[in-house]
């Protein structure tokens, strides 16, 4: 088929040219071909010529065709073996662009003639399409280059303003960048104000992870940029991916820990929309397709299965791409995302789709023996019916399985149409299809040809030409009658058919073919040139014609309205014996107005379709004019919701119109107040205790509200709520779970464990469940049973236990398998082991050996009674490297890798890093720090880009300390941060950095240092630092305590009289935090007011609002926190006491308010809220004090709160403003250390 755009498909190359003539039939076509050693590649023409160029991969070189691949000579301008890709430009017929693997490349400005050389600073990028094309000045180009050193490649983008005689750079850290009028059709304002504006993805400020990406907009070439705000007057960070779709650019986020995306839309380049999907559907990456749209809507297919059995949905947008409503369900898609839709070409409203008829089975069973159908829709998409040929339903091959380039069903040539398929109930295999025409745009068809065939069109469809297309071939068939009648000519050689074309807009008489023939030992690769010119007589006359032939028919037969119009072509009548003859004049449509219908409005602004876009329901409050509504029963007159699409072409005389204003009542423009109240919900299990609860976190560019938690009793039962705990439902009775695993970095997908191979999961925070069965039952060495990937979602680790039936198993330990699609098929990886882990690929290079790779410890030899070697693969261990033949574990945090090894002399340890994946290298520690023999380490924290490692110095067990050193950016190089920290027998120490403050951090200390490693108990102090320690001091007590009065010890001198604070080695839930990352500068604490830590029932609580400066006492006692609404909320509940009361406070524990949550006592072991703190509803955890046997959760609503109940506003270019909710202004503080 044609080939219309920078060629994607065939990757094929040529050397020597040989020129045959064949024979042919005085009354059949010319036919000639050439012969080359090398597959040709990339092969397209100019258009509205006969000039073709295409490319030799192989050698490196690119060969050019002045007669429609009649004759062919190398380019010789372009240096000998130096090409490695070529480029047509999409919107100039004369230019074209070949690349070459370094930095000296070349450009032709008149169809392949001549060509010139220029140079750029970086190679052409490996990470996306090299060039970016401006659509009305084909001068202007951008160009993607990257610079590589090692694995690490960092992009660069270029851009020319006069066809590459000059280049620039436009900007660095860039992930891709277009032009906003990369299409024809969007135009960012009607003069040429904007015309040069660009729009990149690049770099976050001060993160290289894709988390951080930022979409950046400028009209000057990157002189100055700005950040466009996509969502409702903010910016948004994620940015992954951008694309411009007919008069549509689309940006599309992605959030940390989900793989939801938010799309937005706009169409000036200037106002951005999120785009909305129905609320059960949802985007998520590499699983929805932008398909072929319209001037006037968007397409979309969303992936709505597993990748192995694809199936999607079919979405259309309004005119400015913001709300999207269904066509159709159960779409057909494959693996790499491509979807059986088309639209037939020139012909508005006409659609094909293949949709899979047992999709229920499929779902569950992820066999894949799909059976397809396929359907036609004559309205956009509204309705669809089936395909007939005859009295039997036809169902066609699509674009999954396409066997030729182009479009695979329809060309410019009015209302001709083919495709390869078969009637019956369902498609059947591709070999087993027949060639099946239409000449009435799909309307009805005729088996043409036995056999499958790649097929063409040309002269506007008065020539149809076909090559059988299950085996070689020696000859074509070919129509002139619309497929009723075919005749055959001969290609004088045997030969298997690669790519049939012809010119882009099928109006020639001339076809190109490209094929491979087996000469002996050698295959020889023809490219063959079918000429048809001169098959009739003559040219076409009035009378040869139908002046008014309709494009679209309704179901009377009539001629149908879109957009306001009905549309006709003048076509050649099929039994005309007549060339139309008028090459390269593409058919023009002709149009008829129509009288405006319901078809033709659409929602309005602030409107969201309903009932499949039949009804528009108001997105919020709707504006009232002054003097109505003074009473809520009244009514008033206010916008329908509907507007005439923009572009269409209706006539409103005594048509529908839907636009006046209706009739509406009050209420809907009248908010219902808050209850001004706290709200609480108490629920009752008849389990005796919690066994453990995990909130899905909802991602930023999430469009669901809901408030999701899964929660395991002492019992084996699993509930879920959805609101936060206000209602629970109980899921997977009579099901024995042992374990609940959330996914490590996708909310949405978790995972529960039966203690058996069954596995039960939910990839959709639990609005549906699955199983499948592991290798193996889960290991018994209490090691991590799950791994998961940081980057694929579906692929797994499973270690499971072997030989371990019995319990004297001597030969019983742990294996690890891999699946790369979720669990449904498993790969053994590597026995023996204790634990394997999946090793981010971001921050190495992105080279993409490193998808898969994986670090394991393993015994030597598979002998348990060995050492443990640490290996690592890049081929789920087909091949492995060894690293360390003798380690104690290994460590993952940020980007580094941290490995503690045994020493040469097996009486010590020492410690090697390594950030690139594959090398390591010692850690070389200060040398004023001497520890004899090195006996355990602790991984405190890398999110600064340098590693927090503490240092065993002290090992007697329950009087353990150390030193915390601090690495390099590479974590080889150590330098001393601080002496005596604190840390218990399990490994866990005192330390714990500020969220979303970088530089603060808090530890507790061992005063008594001597003391202690004889045995007396451990003194601690709290220490503090701002400056990522560097510099460490003992924290300055509150003036008075929470009661206002004064302590017992002088608060001046800090030596004697400072604040200290129960850390991490106390903590029942390593979640209980003292900060929040979203509450900035807050800080809580239990602790008190002396020279030393006391007993943590002694404690009182104690708040920071300024990053740990200056701290305030908040209650007598010890207190349990959590932070809610960004912090502007904060809840506290007594710890370890009979309760019914929480306190609460809106300014940052300056005032405290008191709630009654129940009217039985109750004690409270735990409190939670959402993981990013930014929710209004918390959950209390405990028992009824007068019935032990019973657990409680009680749901604390602070949405009702009438001082929380308007939305906070940031003025983010003044953030002095008066109307500003935020302060901006940072606190320096200088340290003094103690």
């Amino acid at each position: 088929m044609r080939l219309r755009s920078p060629p994607t498909m065939l990757i094929l190359p040529l050397v020597i040219l040989l020129s045959v003539w064949c024979a042919h039939a005085k009354d059949g076509p010319r036919i000639s071909s050439t012969s080359f050693d090398n597959p040709p590649s990339n092969l397209f023409y100019f258009e509205d010529t006969d000039i073709l160029l295409m490319q030799d991969r192989d050698a490196g070189n690119v060969w050019r065709s002045e007669d429609a691949g009649e004759t062919w000579e190398r380019v010789k301008d372009v240096d000998d073996g130096e090409a490695w890709d070529l480029w047509k430009h999409p919107y100039d017929n004369k230019v074209a662009y070949v690349l070459g693997m370094e930095t000296r490349h070349w450009v032709t400005e008149d169809q392949g003639k001549s060509w010139r050389t220029f140079e750029t600073e970086a190679t052409p990028t490996l990470f996306r399409p090299p060039l970016s094309f401006h659509a009305g000045d084909s001068s202007k180009v951008l160009m993607h280059g990257q610079a590589c050193s090692g694995w690490e490649c960092k992009e660069e983008t270029y851009y020319t303003t006069n066809s590459f005689e000059k280049i620039r750079t436009l900007r660095g850290d860039t992930r891709g960048c277009i032009f906003a009028h990369s299409t024809p059709l969007f135009r960012s304002s009607n003069d040429d104000t904007h015309d040069d504006r660009i729009l990149c993805v690049v770099k976050g400020r001060y993160s290289p992870w894709p988390s951080d990406n930022r979409l950046v907009v400028s009209d000057d070439f990157f002189e100055t940029e700005t950040e466009p705000n996509l969502d409702g007057g903010r910016t948004v960070q994620g940015i992954i991916s951008m694309a411009v779709v007919k008069g549509f650019l689309l940006a599309a986020a992605k959030a940390e820990n989900t793989v939801e995306l938010a799309l937005y839309v706009t169409d000036d380049a200037k106002t951005w929309h999120r785009a909305e999907f129905p609320n059960d559907q949802k985007l998520e990456e590499e699983a929805y397709t932008i398909l072929e749209s319209t001037n006037y809507s968007i397409q979309v297919d969303v992936m709505t299965t597993k990748p192995t059995s694809a199936m999607g949905v079919l979405f259309s947008s309004n005119s400015n791409g913001t709300y999207f409503t269904r066509n159709i369900e159960h779409t057909n898609r494959n693996f790499m995302g491509r979807v059986d839709f088309e639209k037939i070409h020139g012909i508005q409203g006409i659609v094909l789709v293949n949709v899979v008829e047992n999709w229920e089975e499929v779902e569950k069973t992820d066999l894949g023996n799909k059976k397809i159908k396929s359907k036609i829709s004559f309205d956009d998409g509204r309705t669809f019916r089936a395909i007939t040929a005859g009295t039997e339903e036809l169902h066609l091959h699509s674009v999954t399985d396409i066997s030729n380039a182009g479009r695979v069903f329809s060309s410019p040539a009015p209302g001709l149409v083919m495709g390869v398929g078969n009637t019956g109930l369902y498609l059947k295999d591709y070999t087993e299809g027949d060639l099946y025409v239409s000449d009435d745009a799909g309307l009805t068809w005729i088996r043409a040809l036995g056999e499958a065939h790649k097929y063409e069109f040309g002269d506007q469809g008065a020539v149809l030409v076909a090559i059988y297309d299950e085996g070689p071939a020696s000859e074509i068939s070919y129509s002139t009658n619309h497929g009723l009648n075919w005749e055959t000519a001969d290609l004088g050689q045997k030969i298997r058919a690669q790519l049939l074309t012809t010119t882009p807009d099928s109006t020639s008489l001339k076809f190109v073919l490209l094929g491979t023939a087996s000469v002996g030992d050698k295959r020889e690769h023809i490219i063959f040139s079918i000429d048809f010119d001169g098959l009739h007589e003559g040219k076409c006359k009035e009378e040869d014609f139908d002046d008014y032939w309709c494009a679209r028919l309704d179901n009377h037969g009539k001629p149908d309205c879109l957009m306001g119009h009905k549309q006709f072509y003048r076509r050649r009548k099929a039994d005309s014996d007549c060339f139309v003859d008028e090459e390269f004049k593409d058919p023009l449509p002709r149009y008829e107005q129509c009288t405006c219908t319901e078809e033709d409005f659409e929602c309005d602004y602030n409107f969201i379709p309903g009932d499949g876009g039949r009804t528009c329901k108001p997105a919020g409050i709707l504006p009232i004019a002054e003097g109505d509504c003074e009473n809520v029963d009244d009514t008033f007159m206010g916008s329908s919701g509907f507007r005439l699409i923009p572009g269409n072409e209706c006539n409103p005389k005594g048509g529908v119109d839907l636009e006046k204003p209706i009739s509406r009542p009050c209420q809907d423009s009248v908010q219902i107040p808050a209850s001004g109240e706290v709200s609480s919900k108490i629920t009752k299990f008849s389990a005796k205790d919690f066994r453990e609860y995990y909130y899905l976190e909802r991602g930023s560019t999430s469009s669901a509200v809901d408030e999701t938690v899964v929660m395991r009793t002492d019992s084996q039962e699993i509930y879920i709520s959805r609101d936060h705990g206000t209602t629970w439902k109980e899921i997977m009775k009579g099901e024995d779970i042992t374990a609940i695993y959330p996914h490590q970095y996708i909310s949405d997908i978790v995972y529960f464990l039966t203690g058996t191979t069954k596995v039960h999961y939910t990839v959709n925070r639990g609005a549906t469940y699955s199983t499948f069965l592991a290798p193996e039952e889960p290991n018994q060495d209490r090691l991590q049973i799950i791994g998961f990937h940081p980057d694929y979602p579906d692929w797994l680790l499973w270690t499971g236990a072997v030989n371990c039936e019995g319990l004297d198993s001597a030969d019983c330990h742990s294996v690890v398998y891999v699946s790369e699609d979720r669990g449904d098929n498993w790969h053994t990886m590597l026995r023996y082991v204790r634990k394997c882990e999946f090793i981010k690929k971001e921050g190495r290079g992105g080279n993409e050996e490193l998808e898969k790779l994986v670090y394991c410890e393993q015994f030597k030899d598979e002998k348990l009674d060995s050492p443990l070697q640490l290996l690592s693969s890049t081929d789920w261990f087909a091949e492995s490297q060894v690293h360390f033949p003798d380690i104690i574990d290994f460590a993952t945090m940020s980007e580094f890798i941290i490995v503690a090894a045994k020493a040469t002399d097996q009486k010590s340890l020492k410690v090697d890093a390594s950030v690139d994946g594959k090398t390591f290298a010692d850690a070389q520690f200060p040398s004023n720090f001497n520890v004899p023999v090195q006996k355990a380490y602790t991984v405190l924290d890398s999110s600064t880009h340098a590693v927090f490692l503490h240092v065993t110095v002290g090992s007697r067990e329950d009087f353990e300390y150390g030193s915390i050193i601090k690495s390099n950016s590479n974590g080889t190089s150590y330098v001393m941060s601080l002496n005596g920290v604190n840390r218990n027998t399990p490994g866990y120490v005192d330390f714990e950095k500020m969220q979303g403050l970088e530089g603060v951090a808090i530890v507790n200390v061992v005063e008594n240092i001597d003391q202690a490693e004889k045995g007396q108990a451990k003194k601690l102090k709290t220490m503090i630092t701002h400056n990522d320690g560097a510099e460490w001091s003992l924290i300055p007590a509150p003036d008075k305590d929470a009661e206002g009065n004064s302590f017992d010890c002088d608060v001046k001198d800090v030596g004697k009289c400072s604040l200290h604070l129960h850390g991490y080695t106390e903590r029942k839930d390593p979640r209980d935090t003292f900060s929040s990352p979203s509450a900035v500068g807050l800080m809580m604490g239990v602790g008190n007011v002396g020279e030393y830590l006391t007993r943590k029932a002694d404690g009182d609580t104690f708040i920071t609002r300024d990053g740990g400066i200056e701290w305030h006492a908040v209650k007598k006692g010890s207190y349990m926190w959590e932070y809610g609404d960004q912090g502007s909320i904060i809840v506290i509940v007594e710890e370890g006491a009979a309760t019914d009361v929480i306190y609460y406070t809106l300014d940052e524990g300056a005032n405290w308010v008191a709630y009654k949550f129940s009217e039985s006592k109750m004690e409270i072991a735990d409190i939670s809220t959402v993981p990013s703190d930014n929710s209004r509803n918390f959950l209390l955890w405990g028992r009824e004090v007068e019935s032990r046997s019973e657990i409680v959760t009680v749901n604390l609503d602070f949405t009702g709160l009438a001082e929380r109940q308007r939305q906070c506003v940031l003025v983010e270019n003044d953030p002095d403003a008066k109307d500003s909710d935020y302060d901006l202004s940072p606190t320096r503080t200088a340290t003094t250390a103690a």
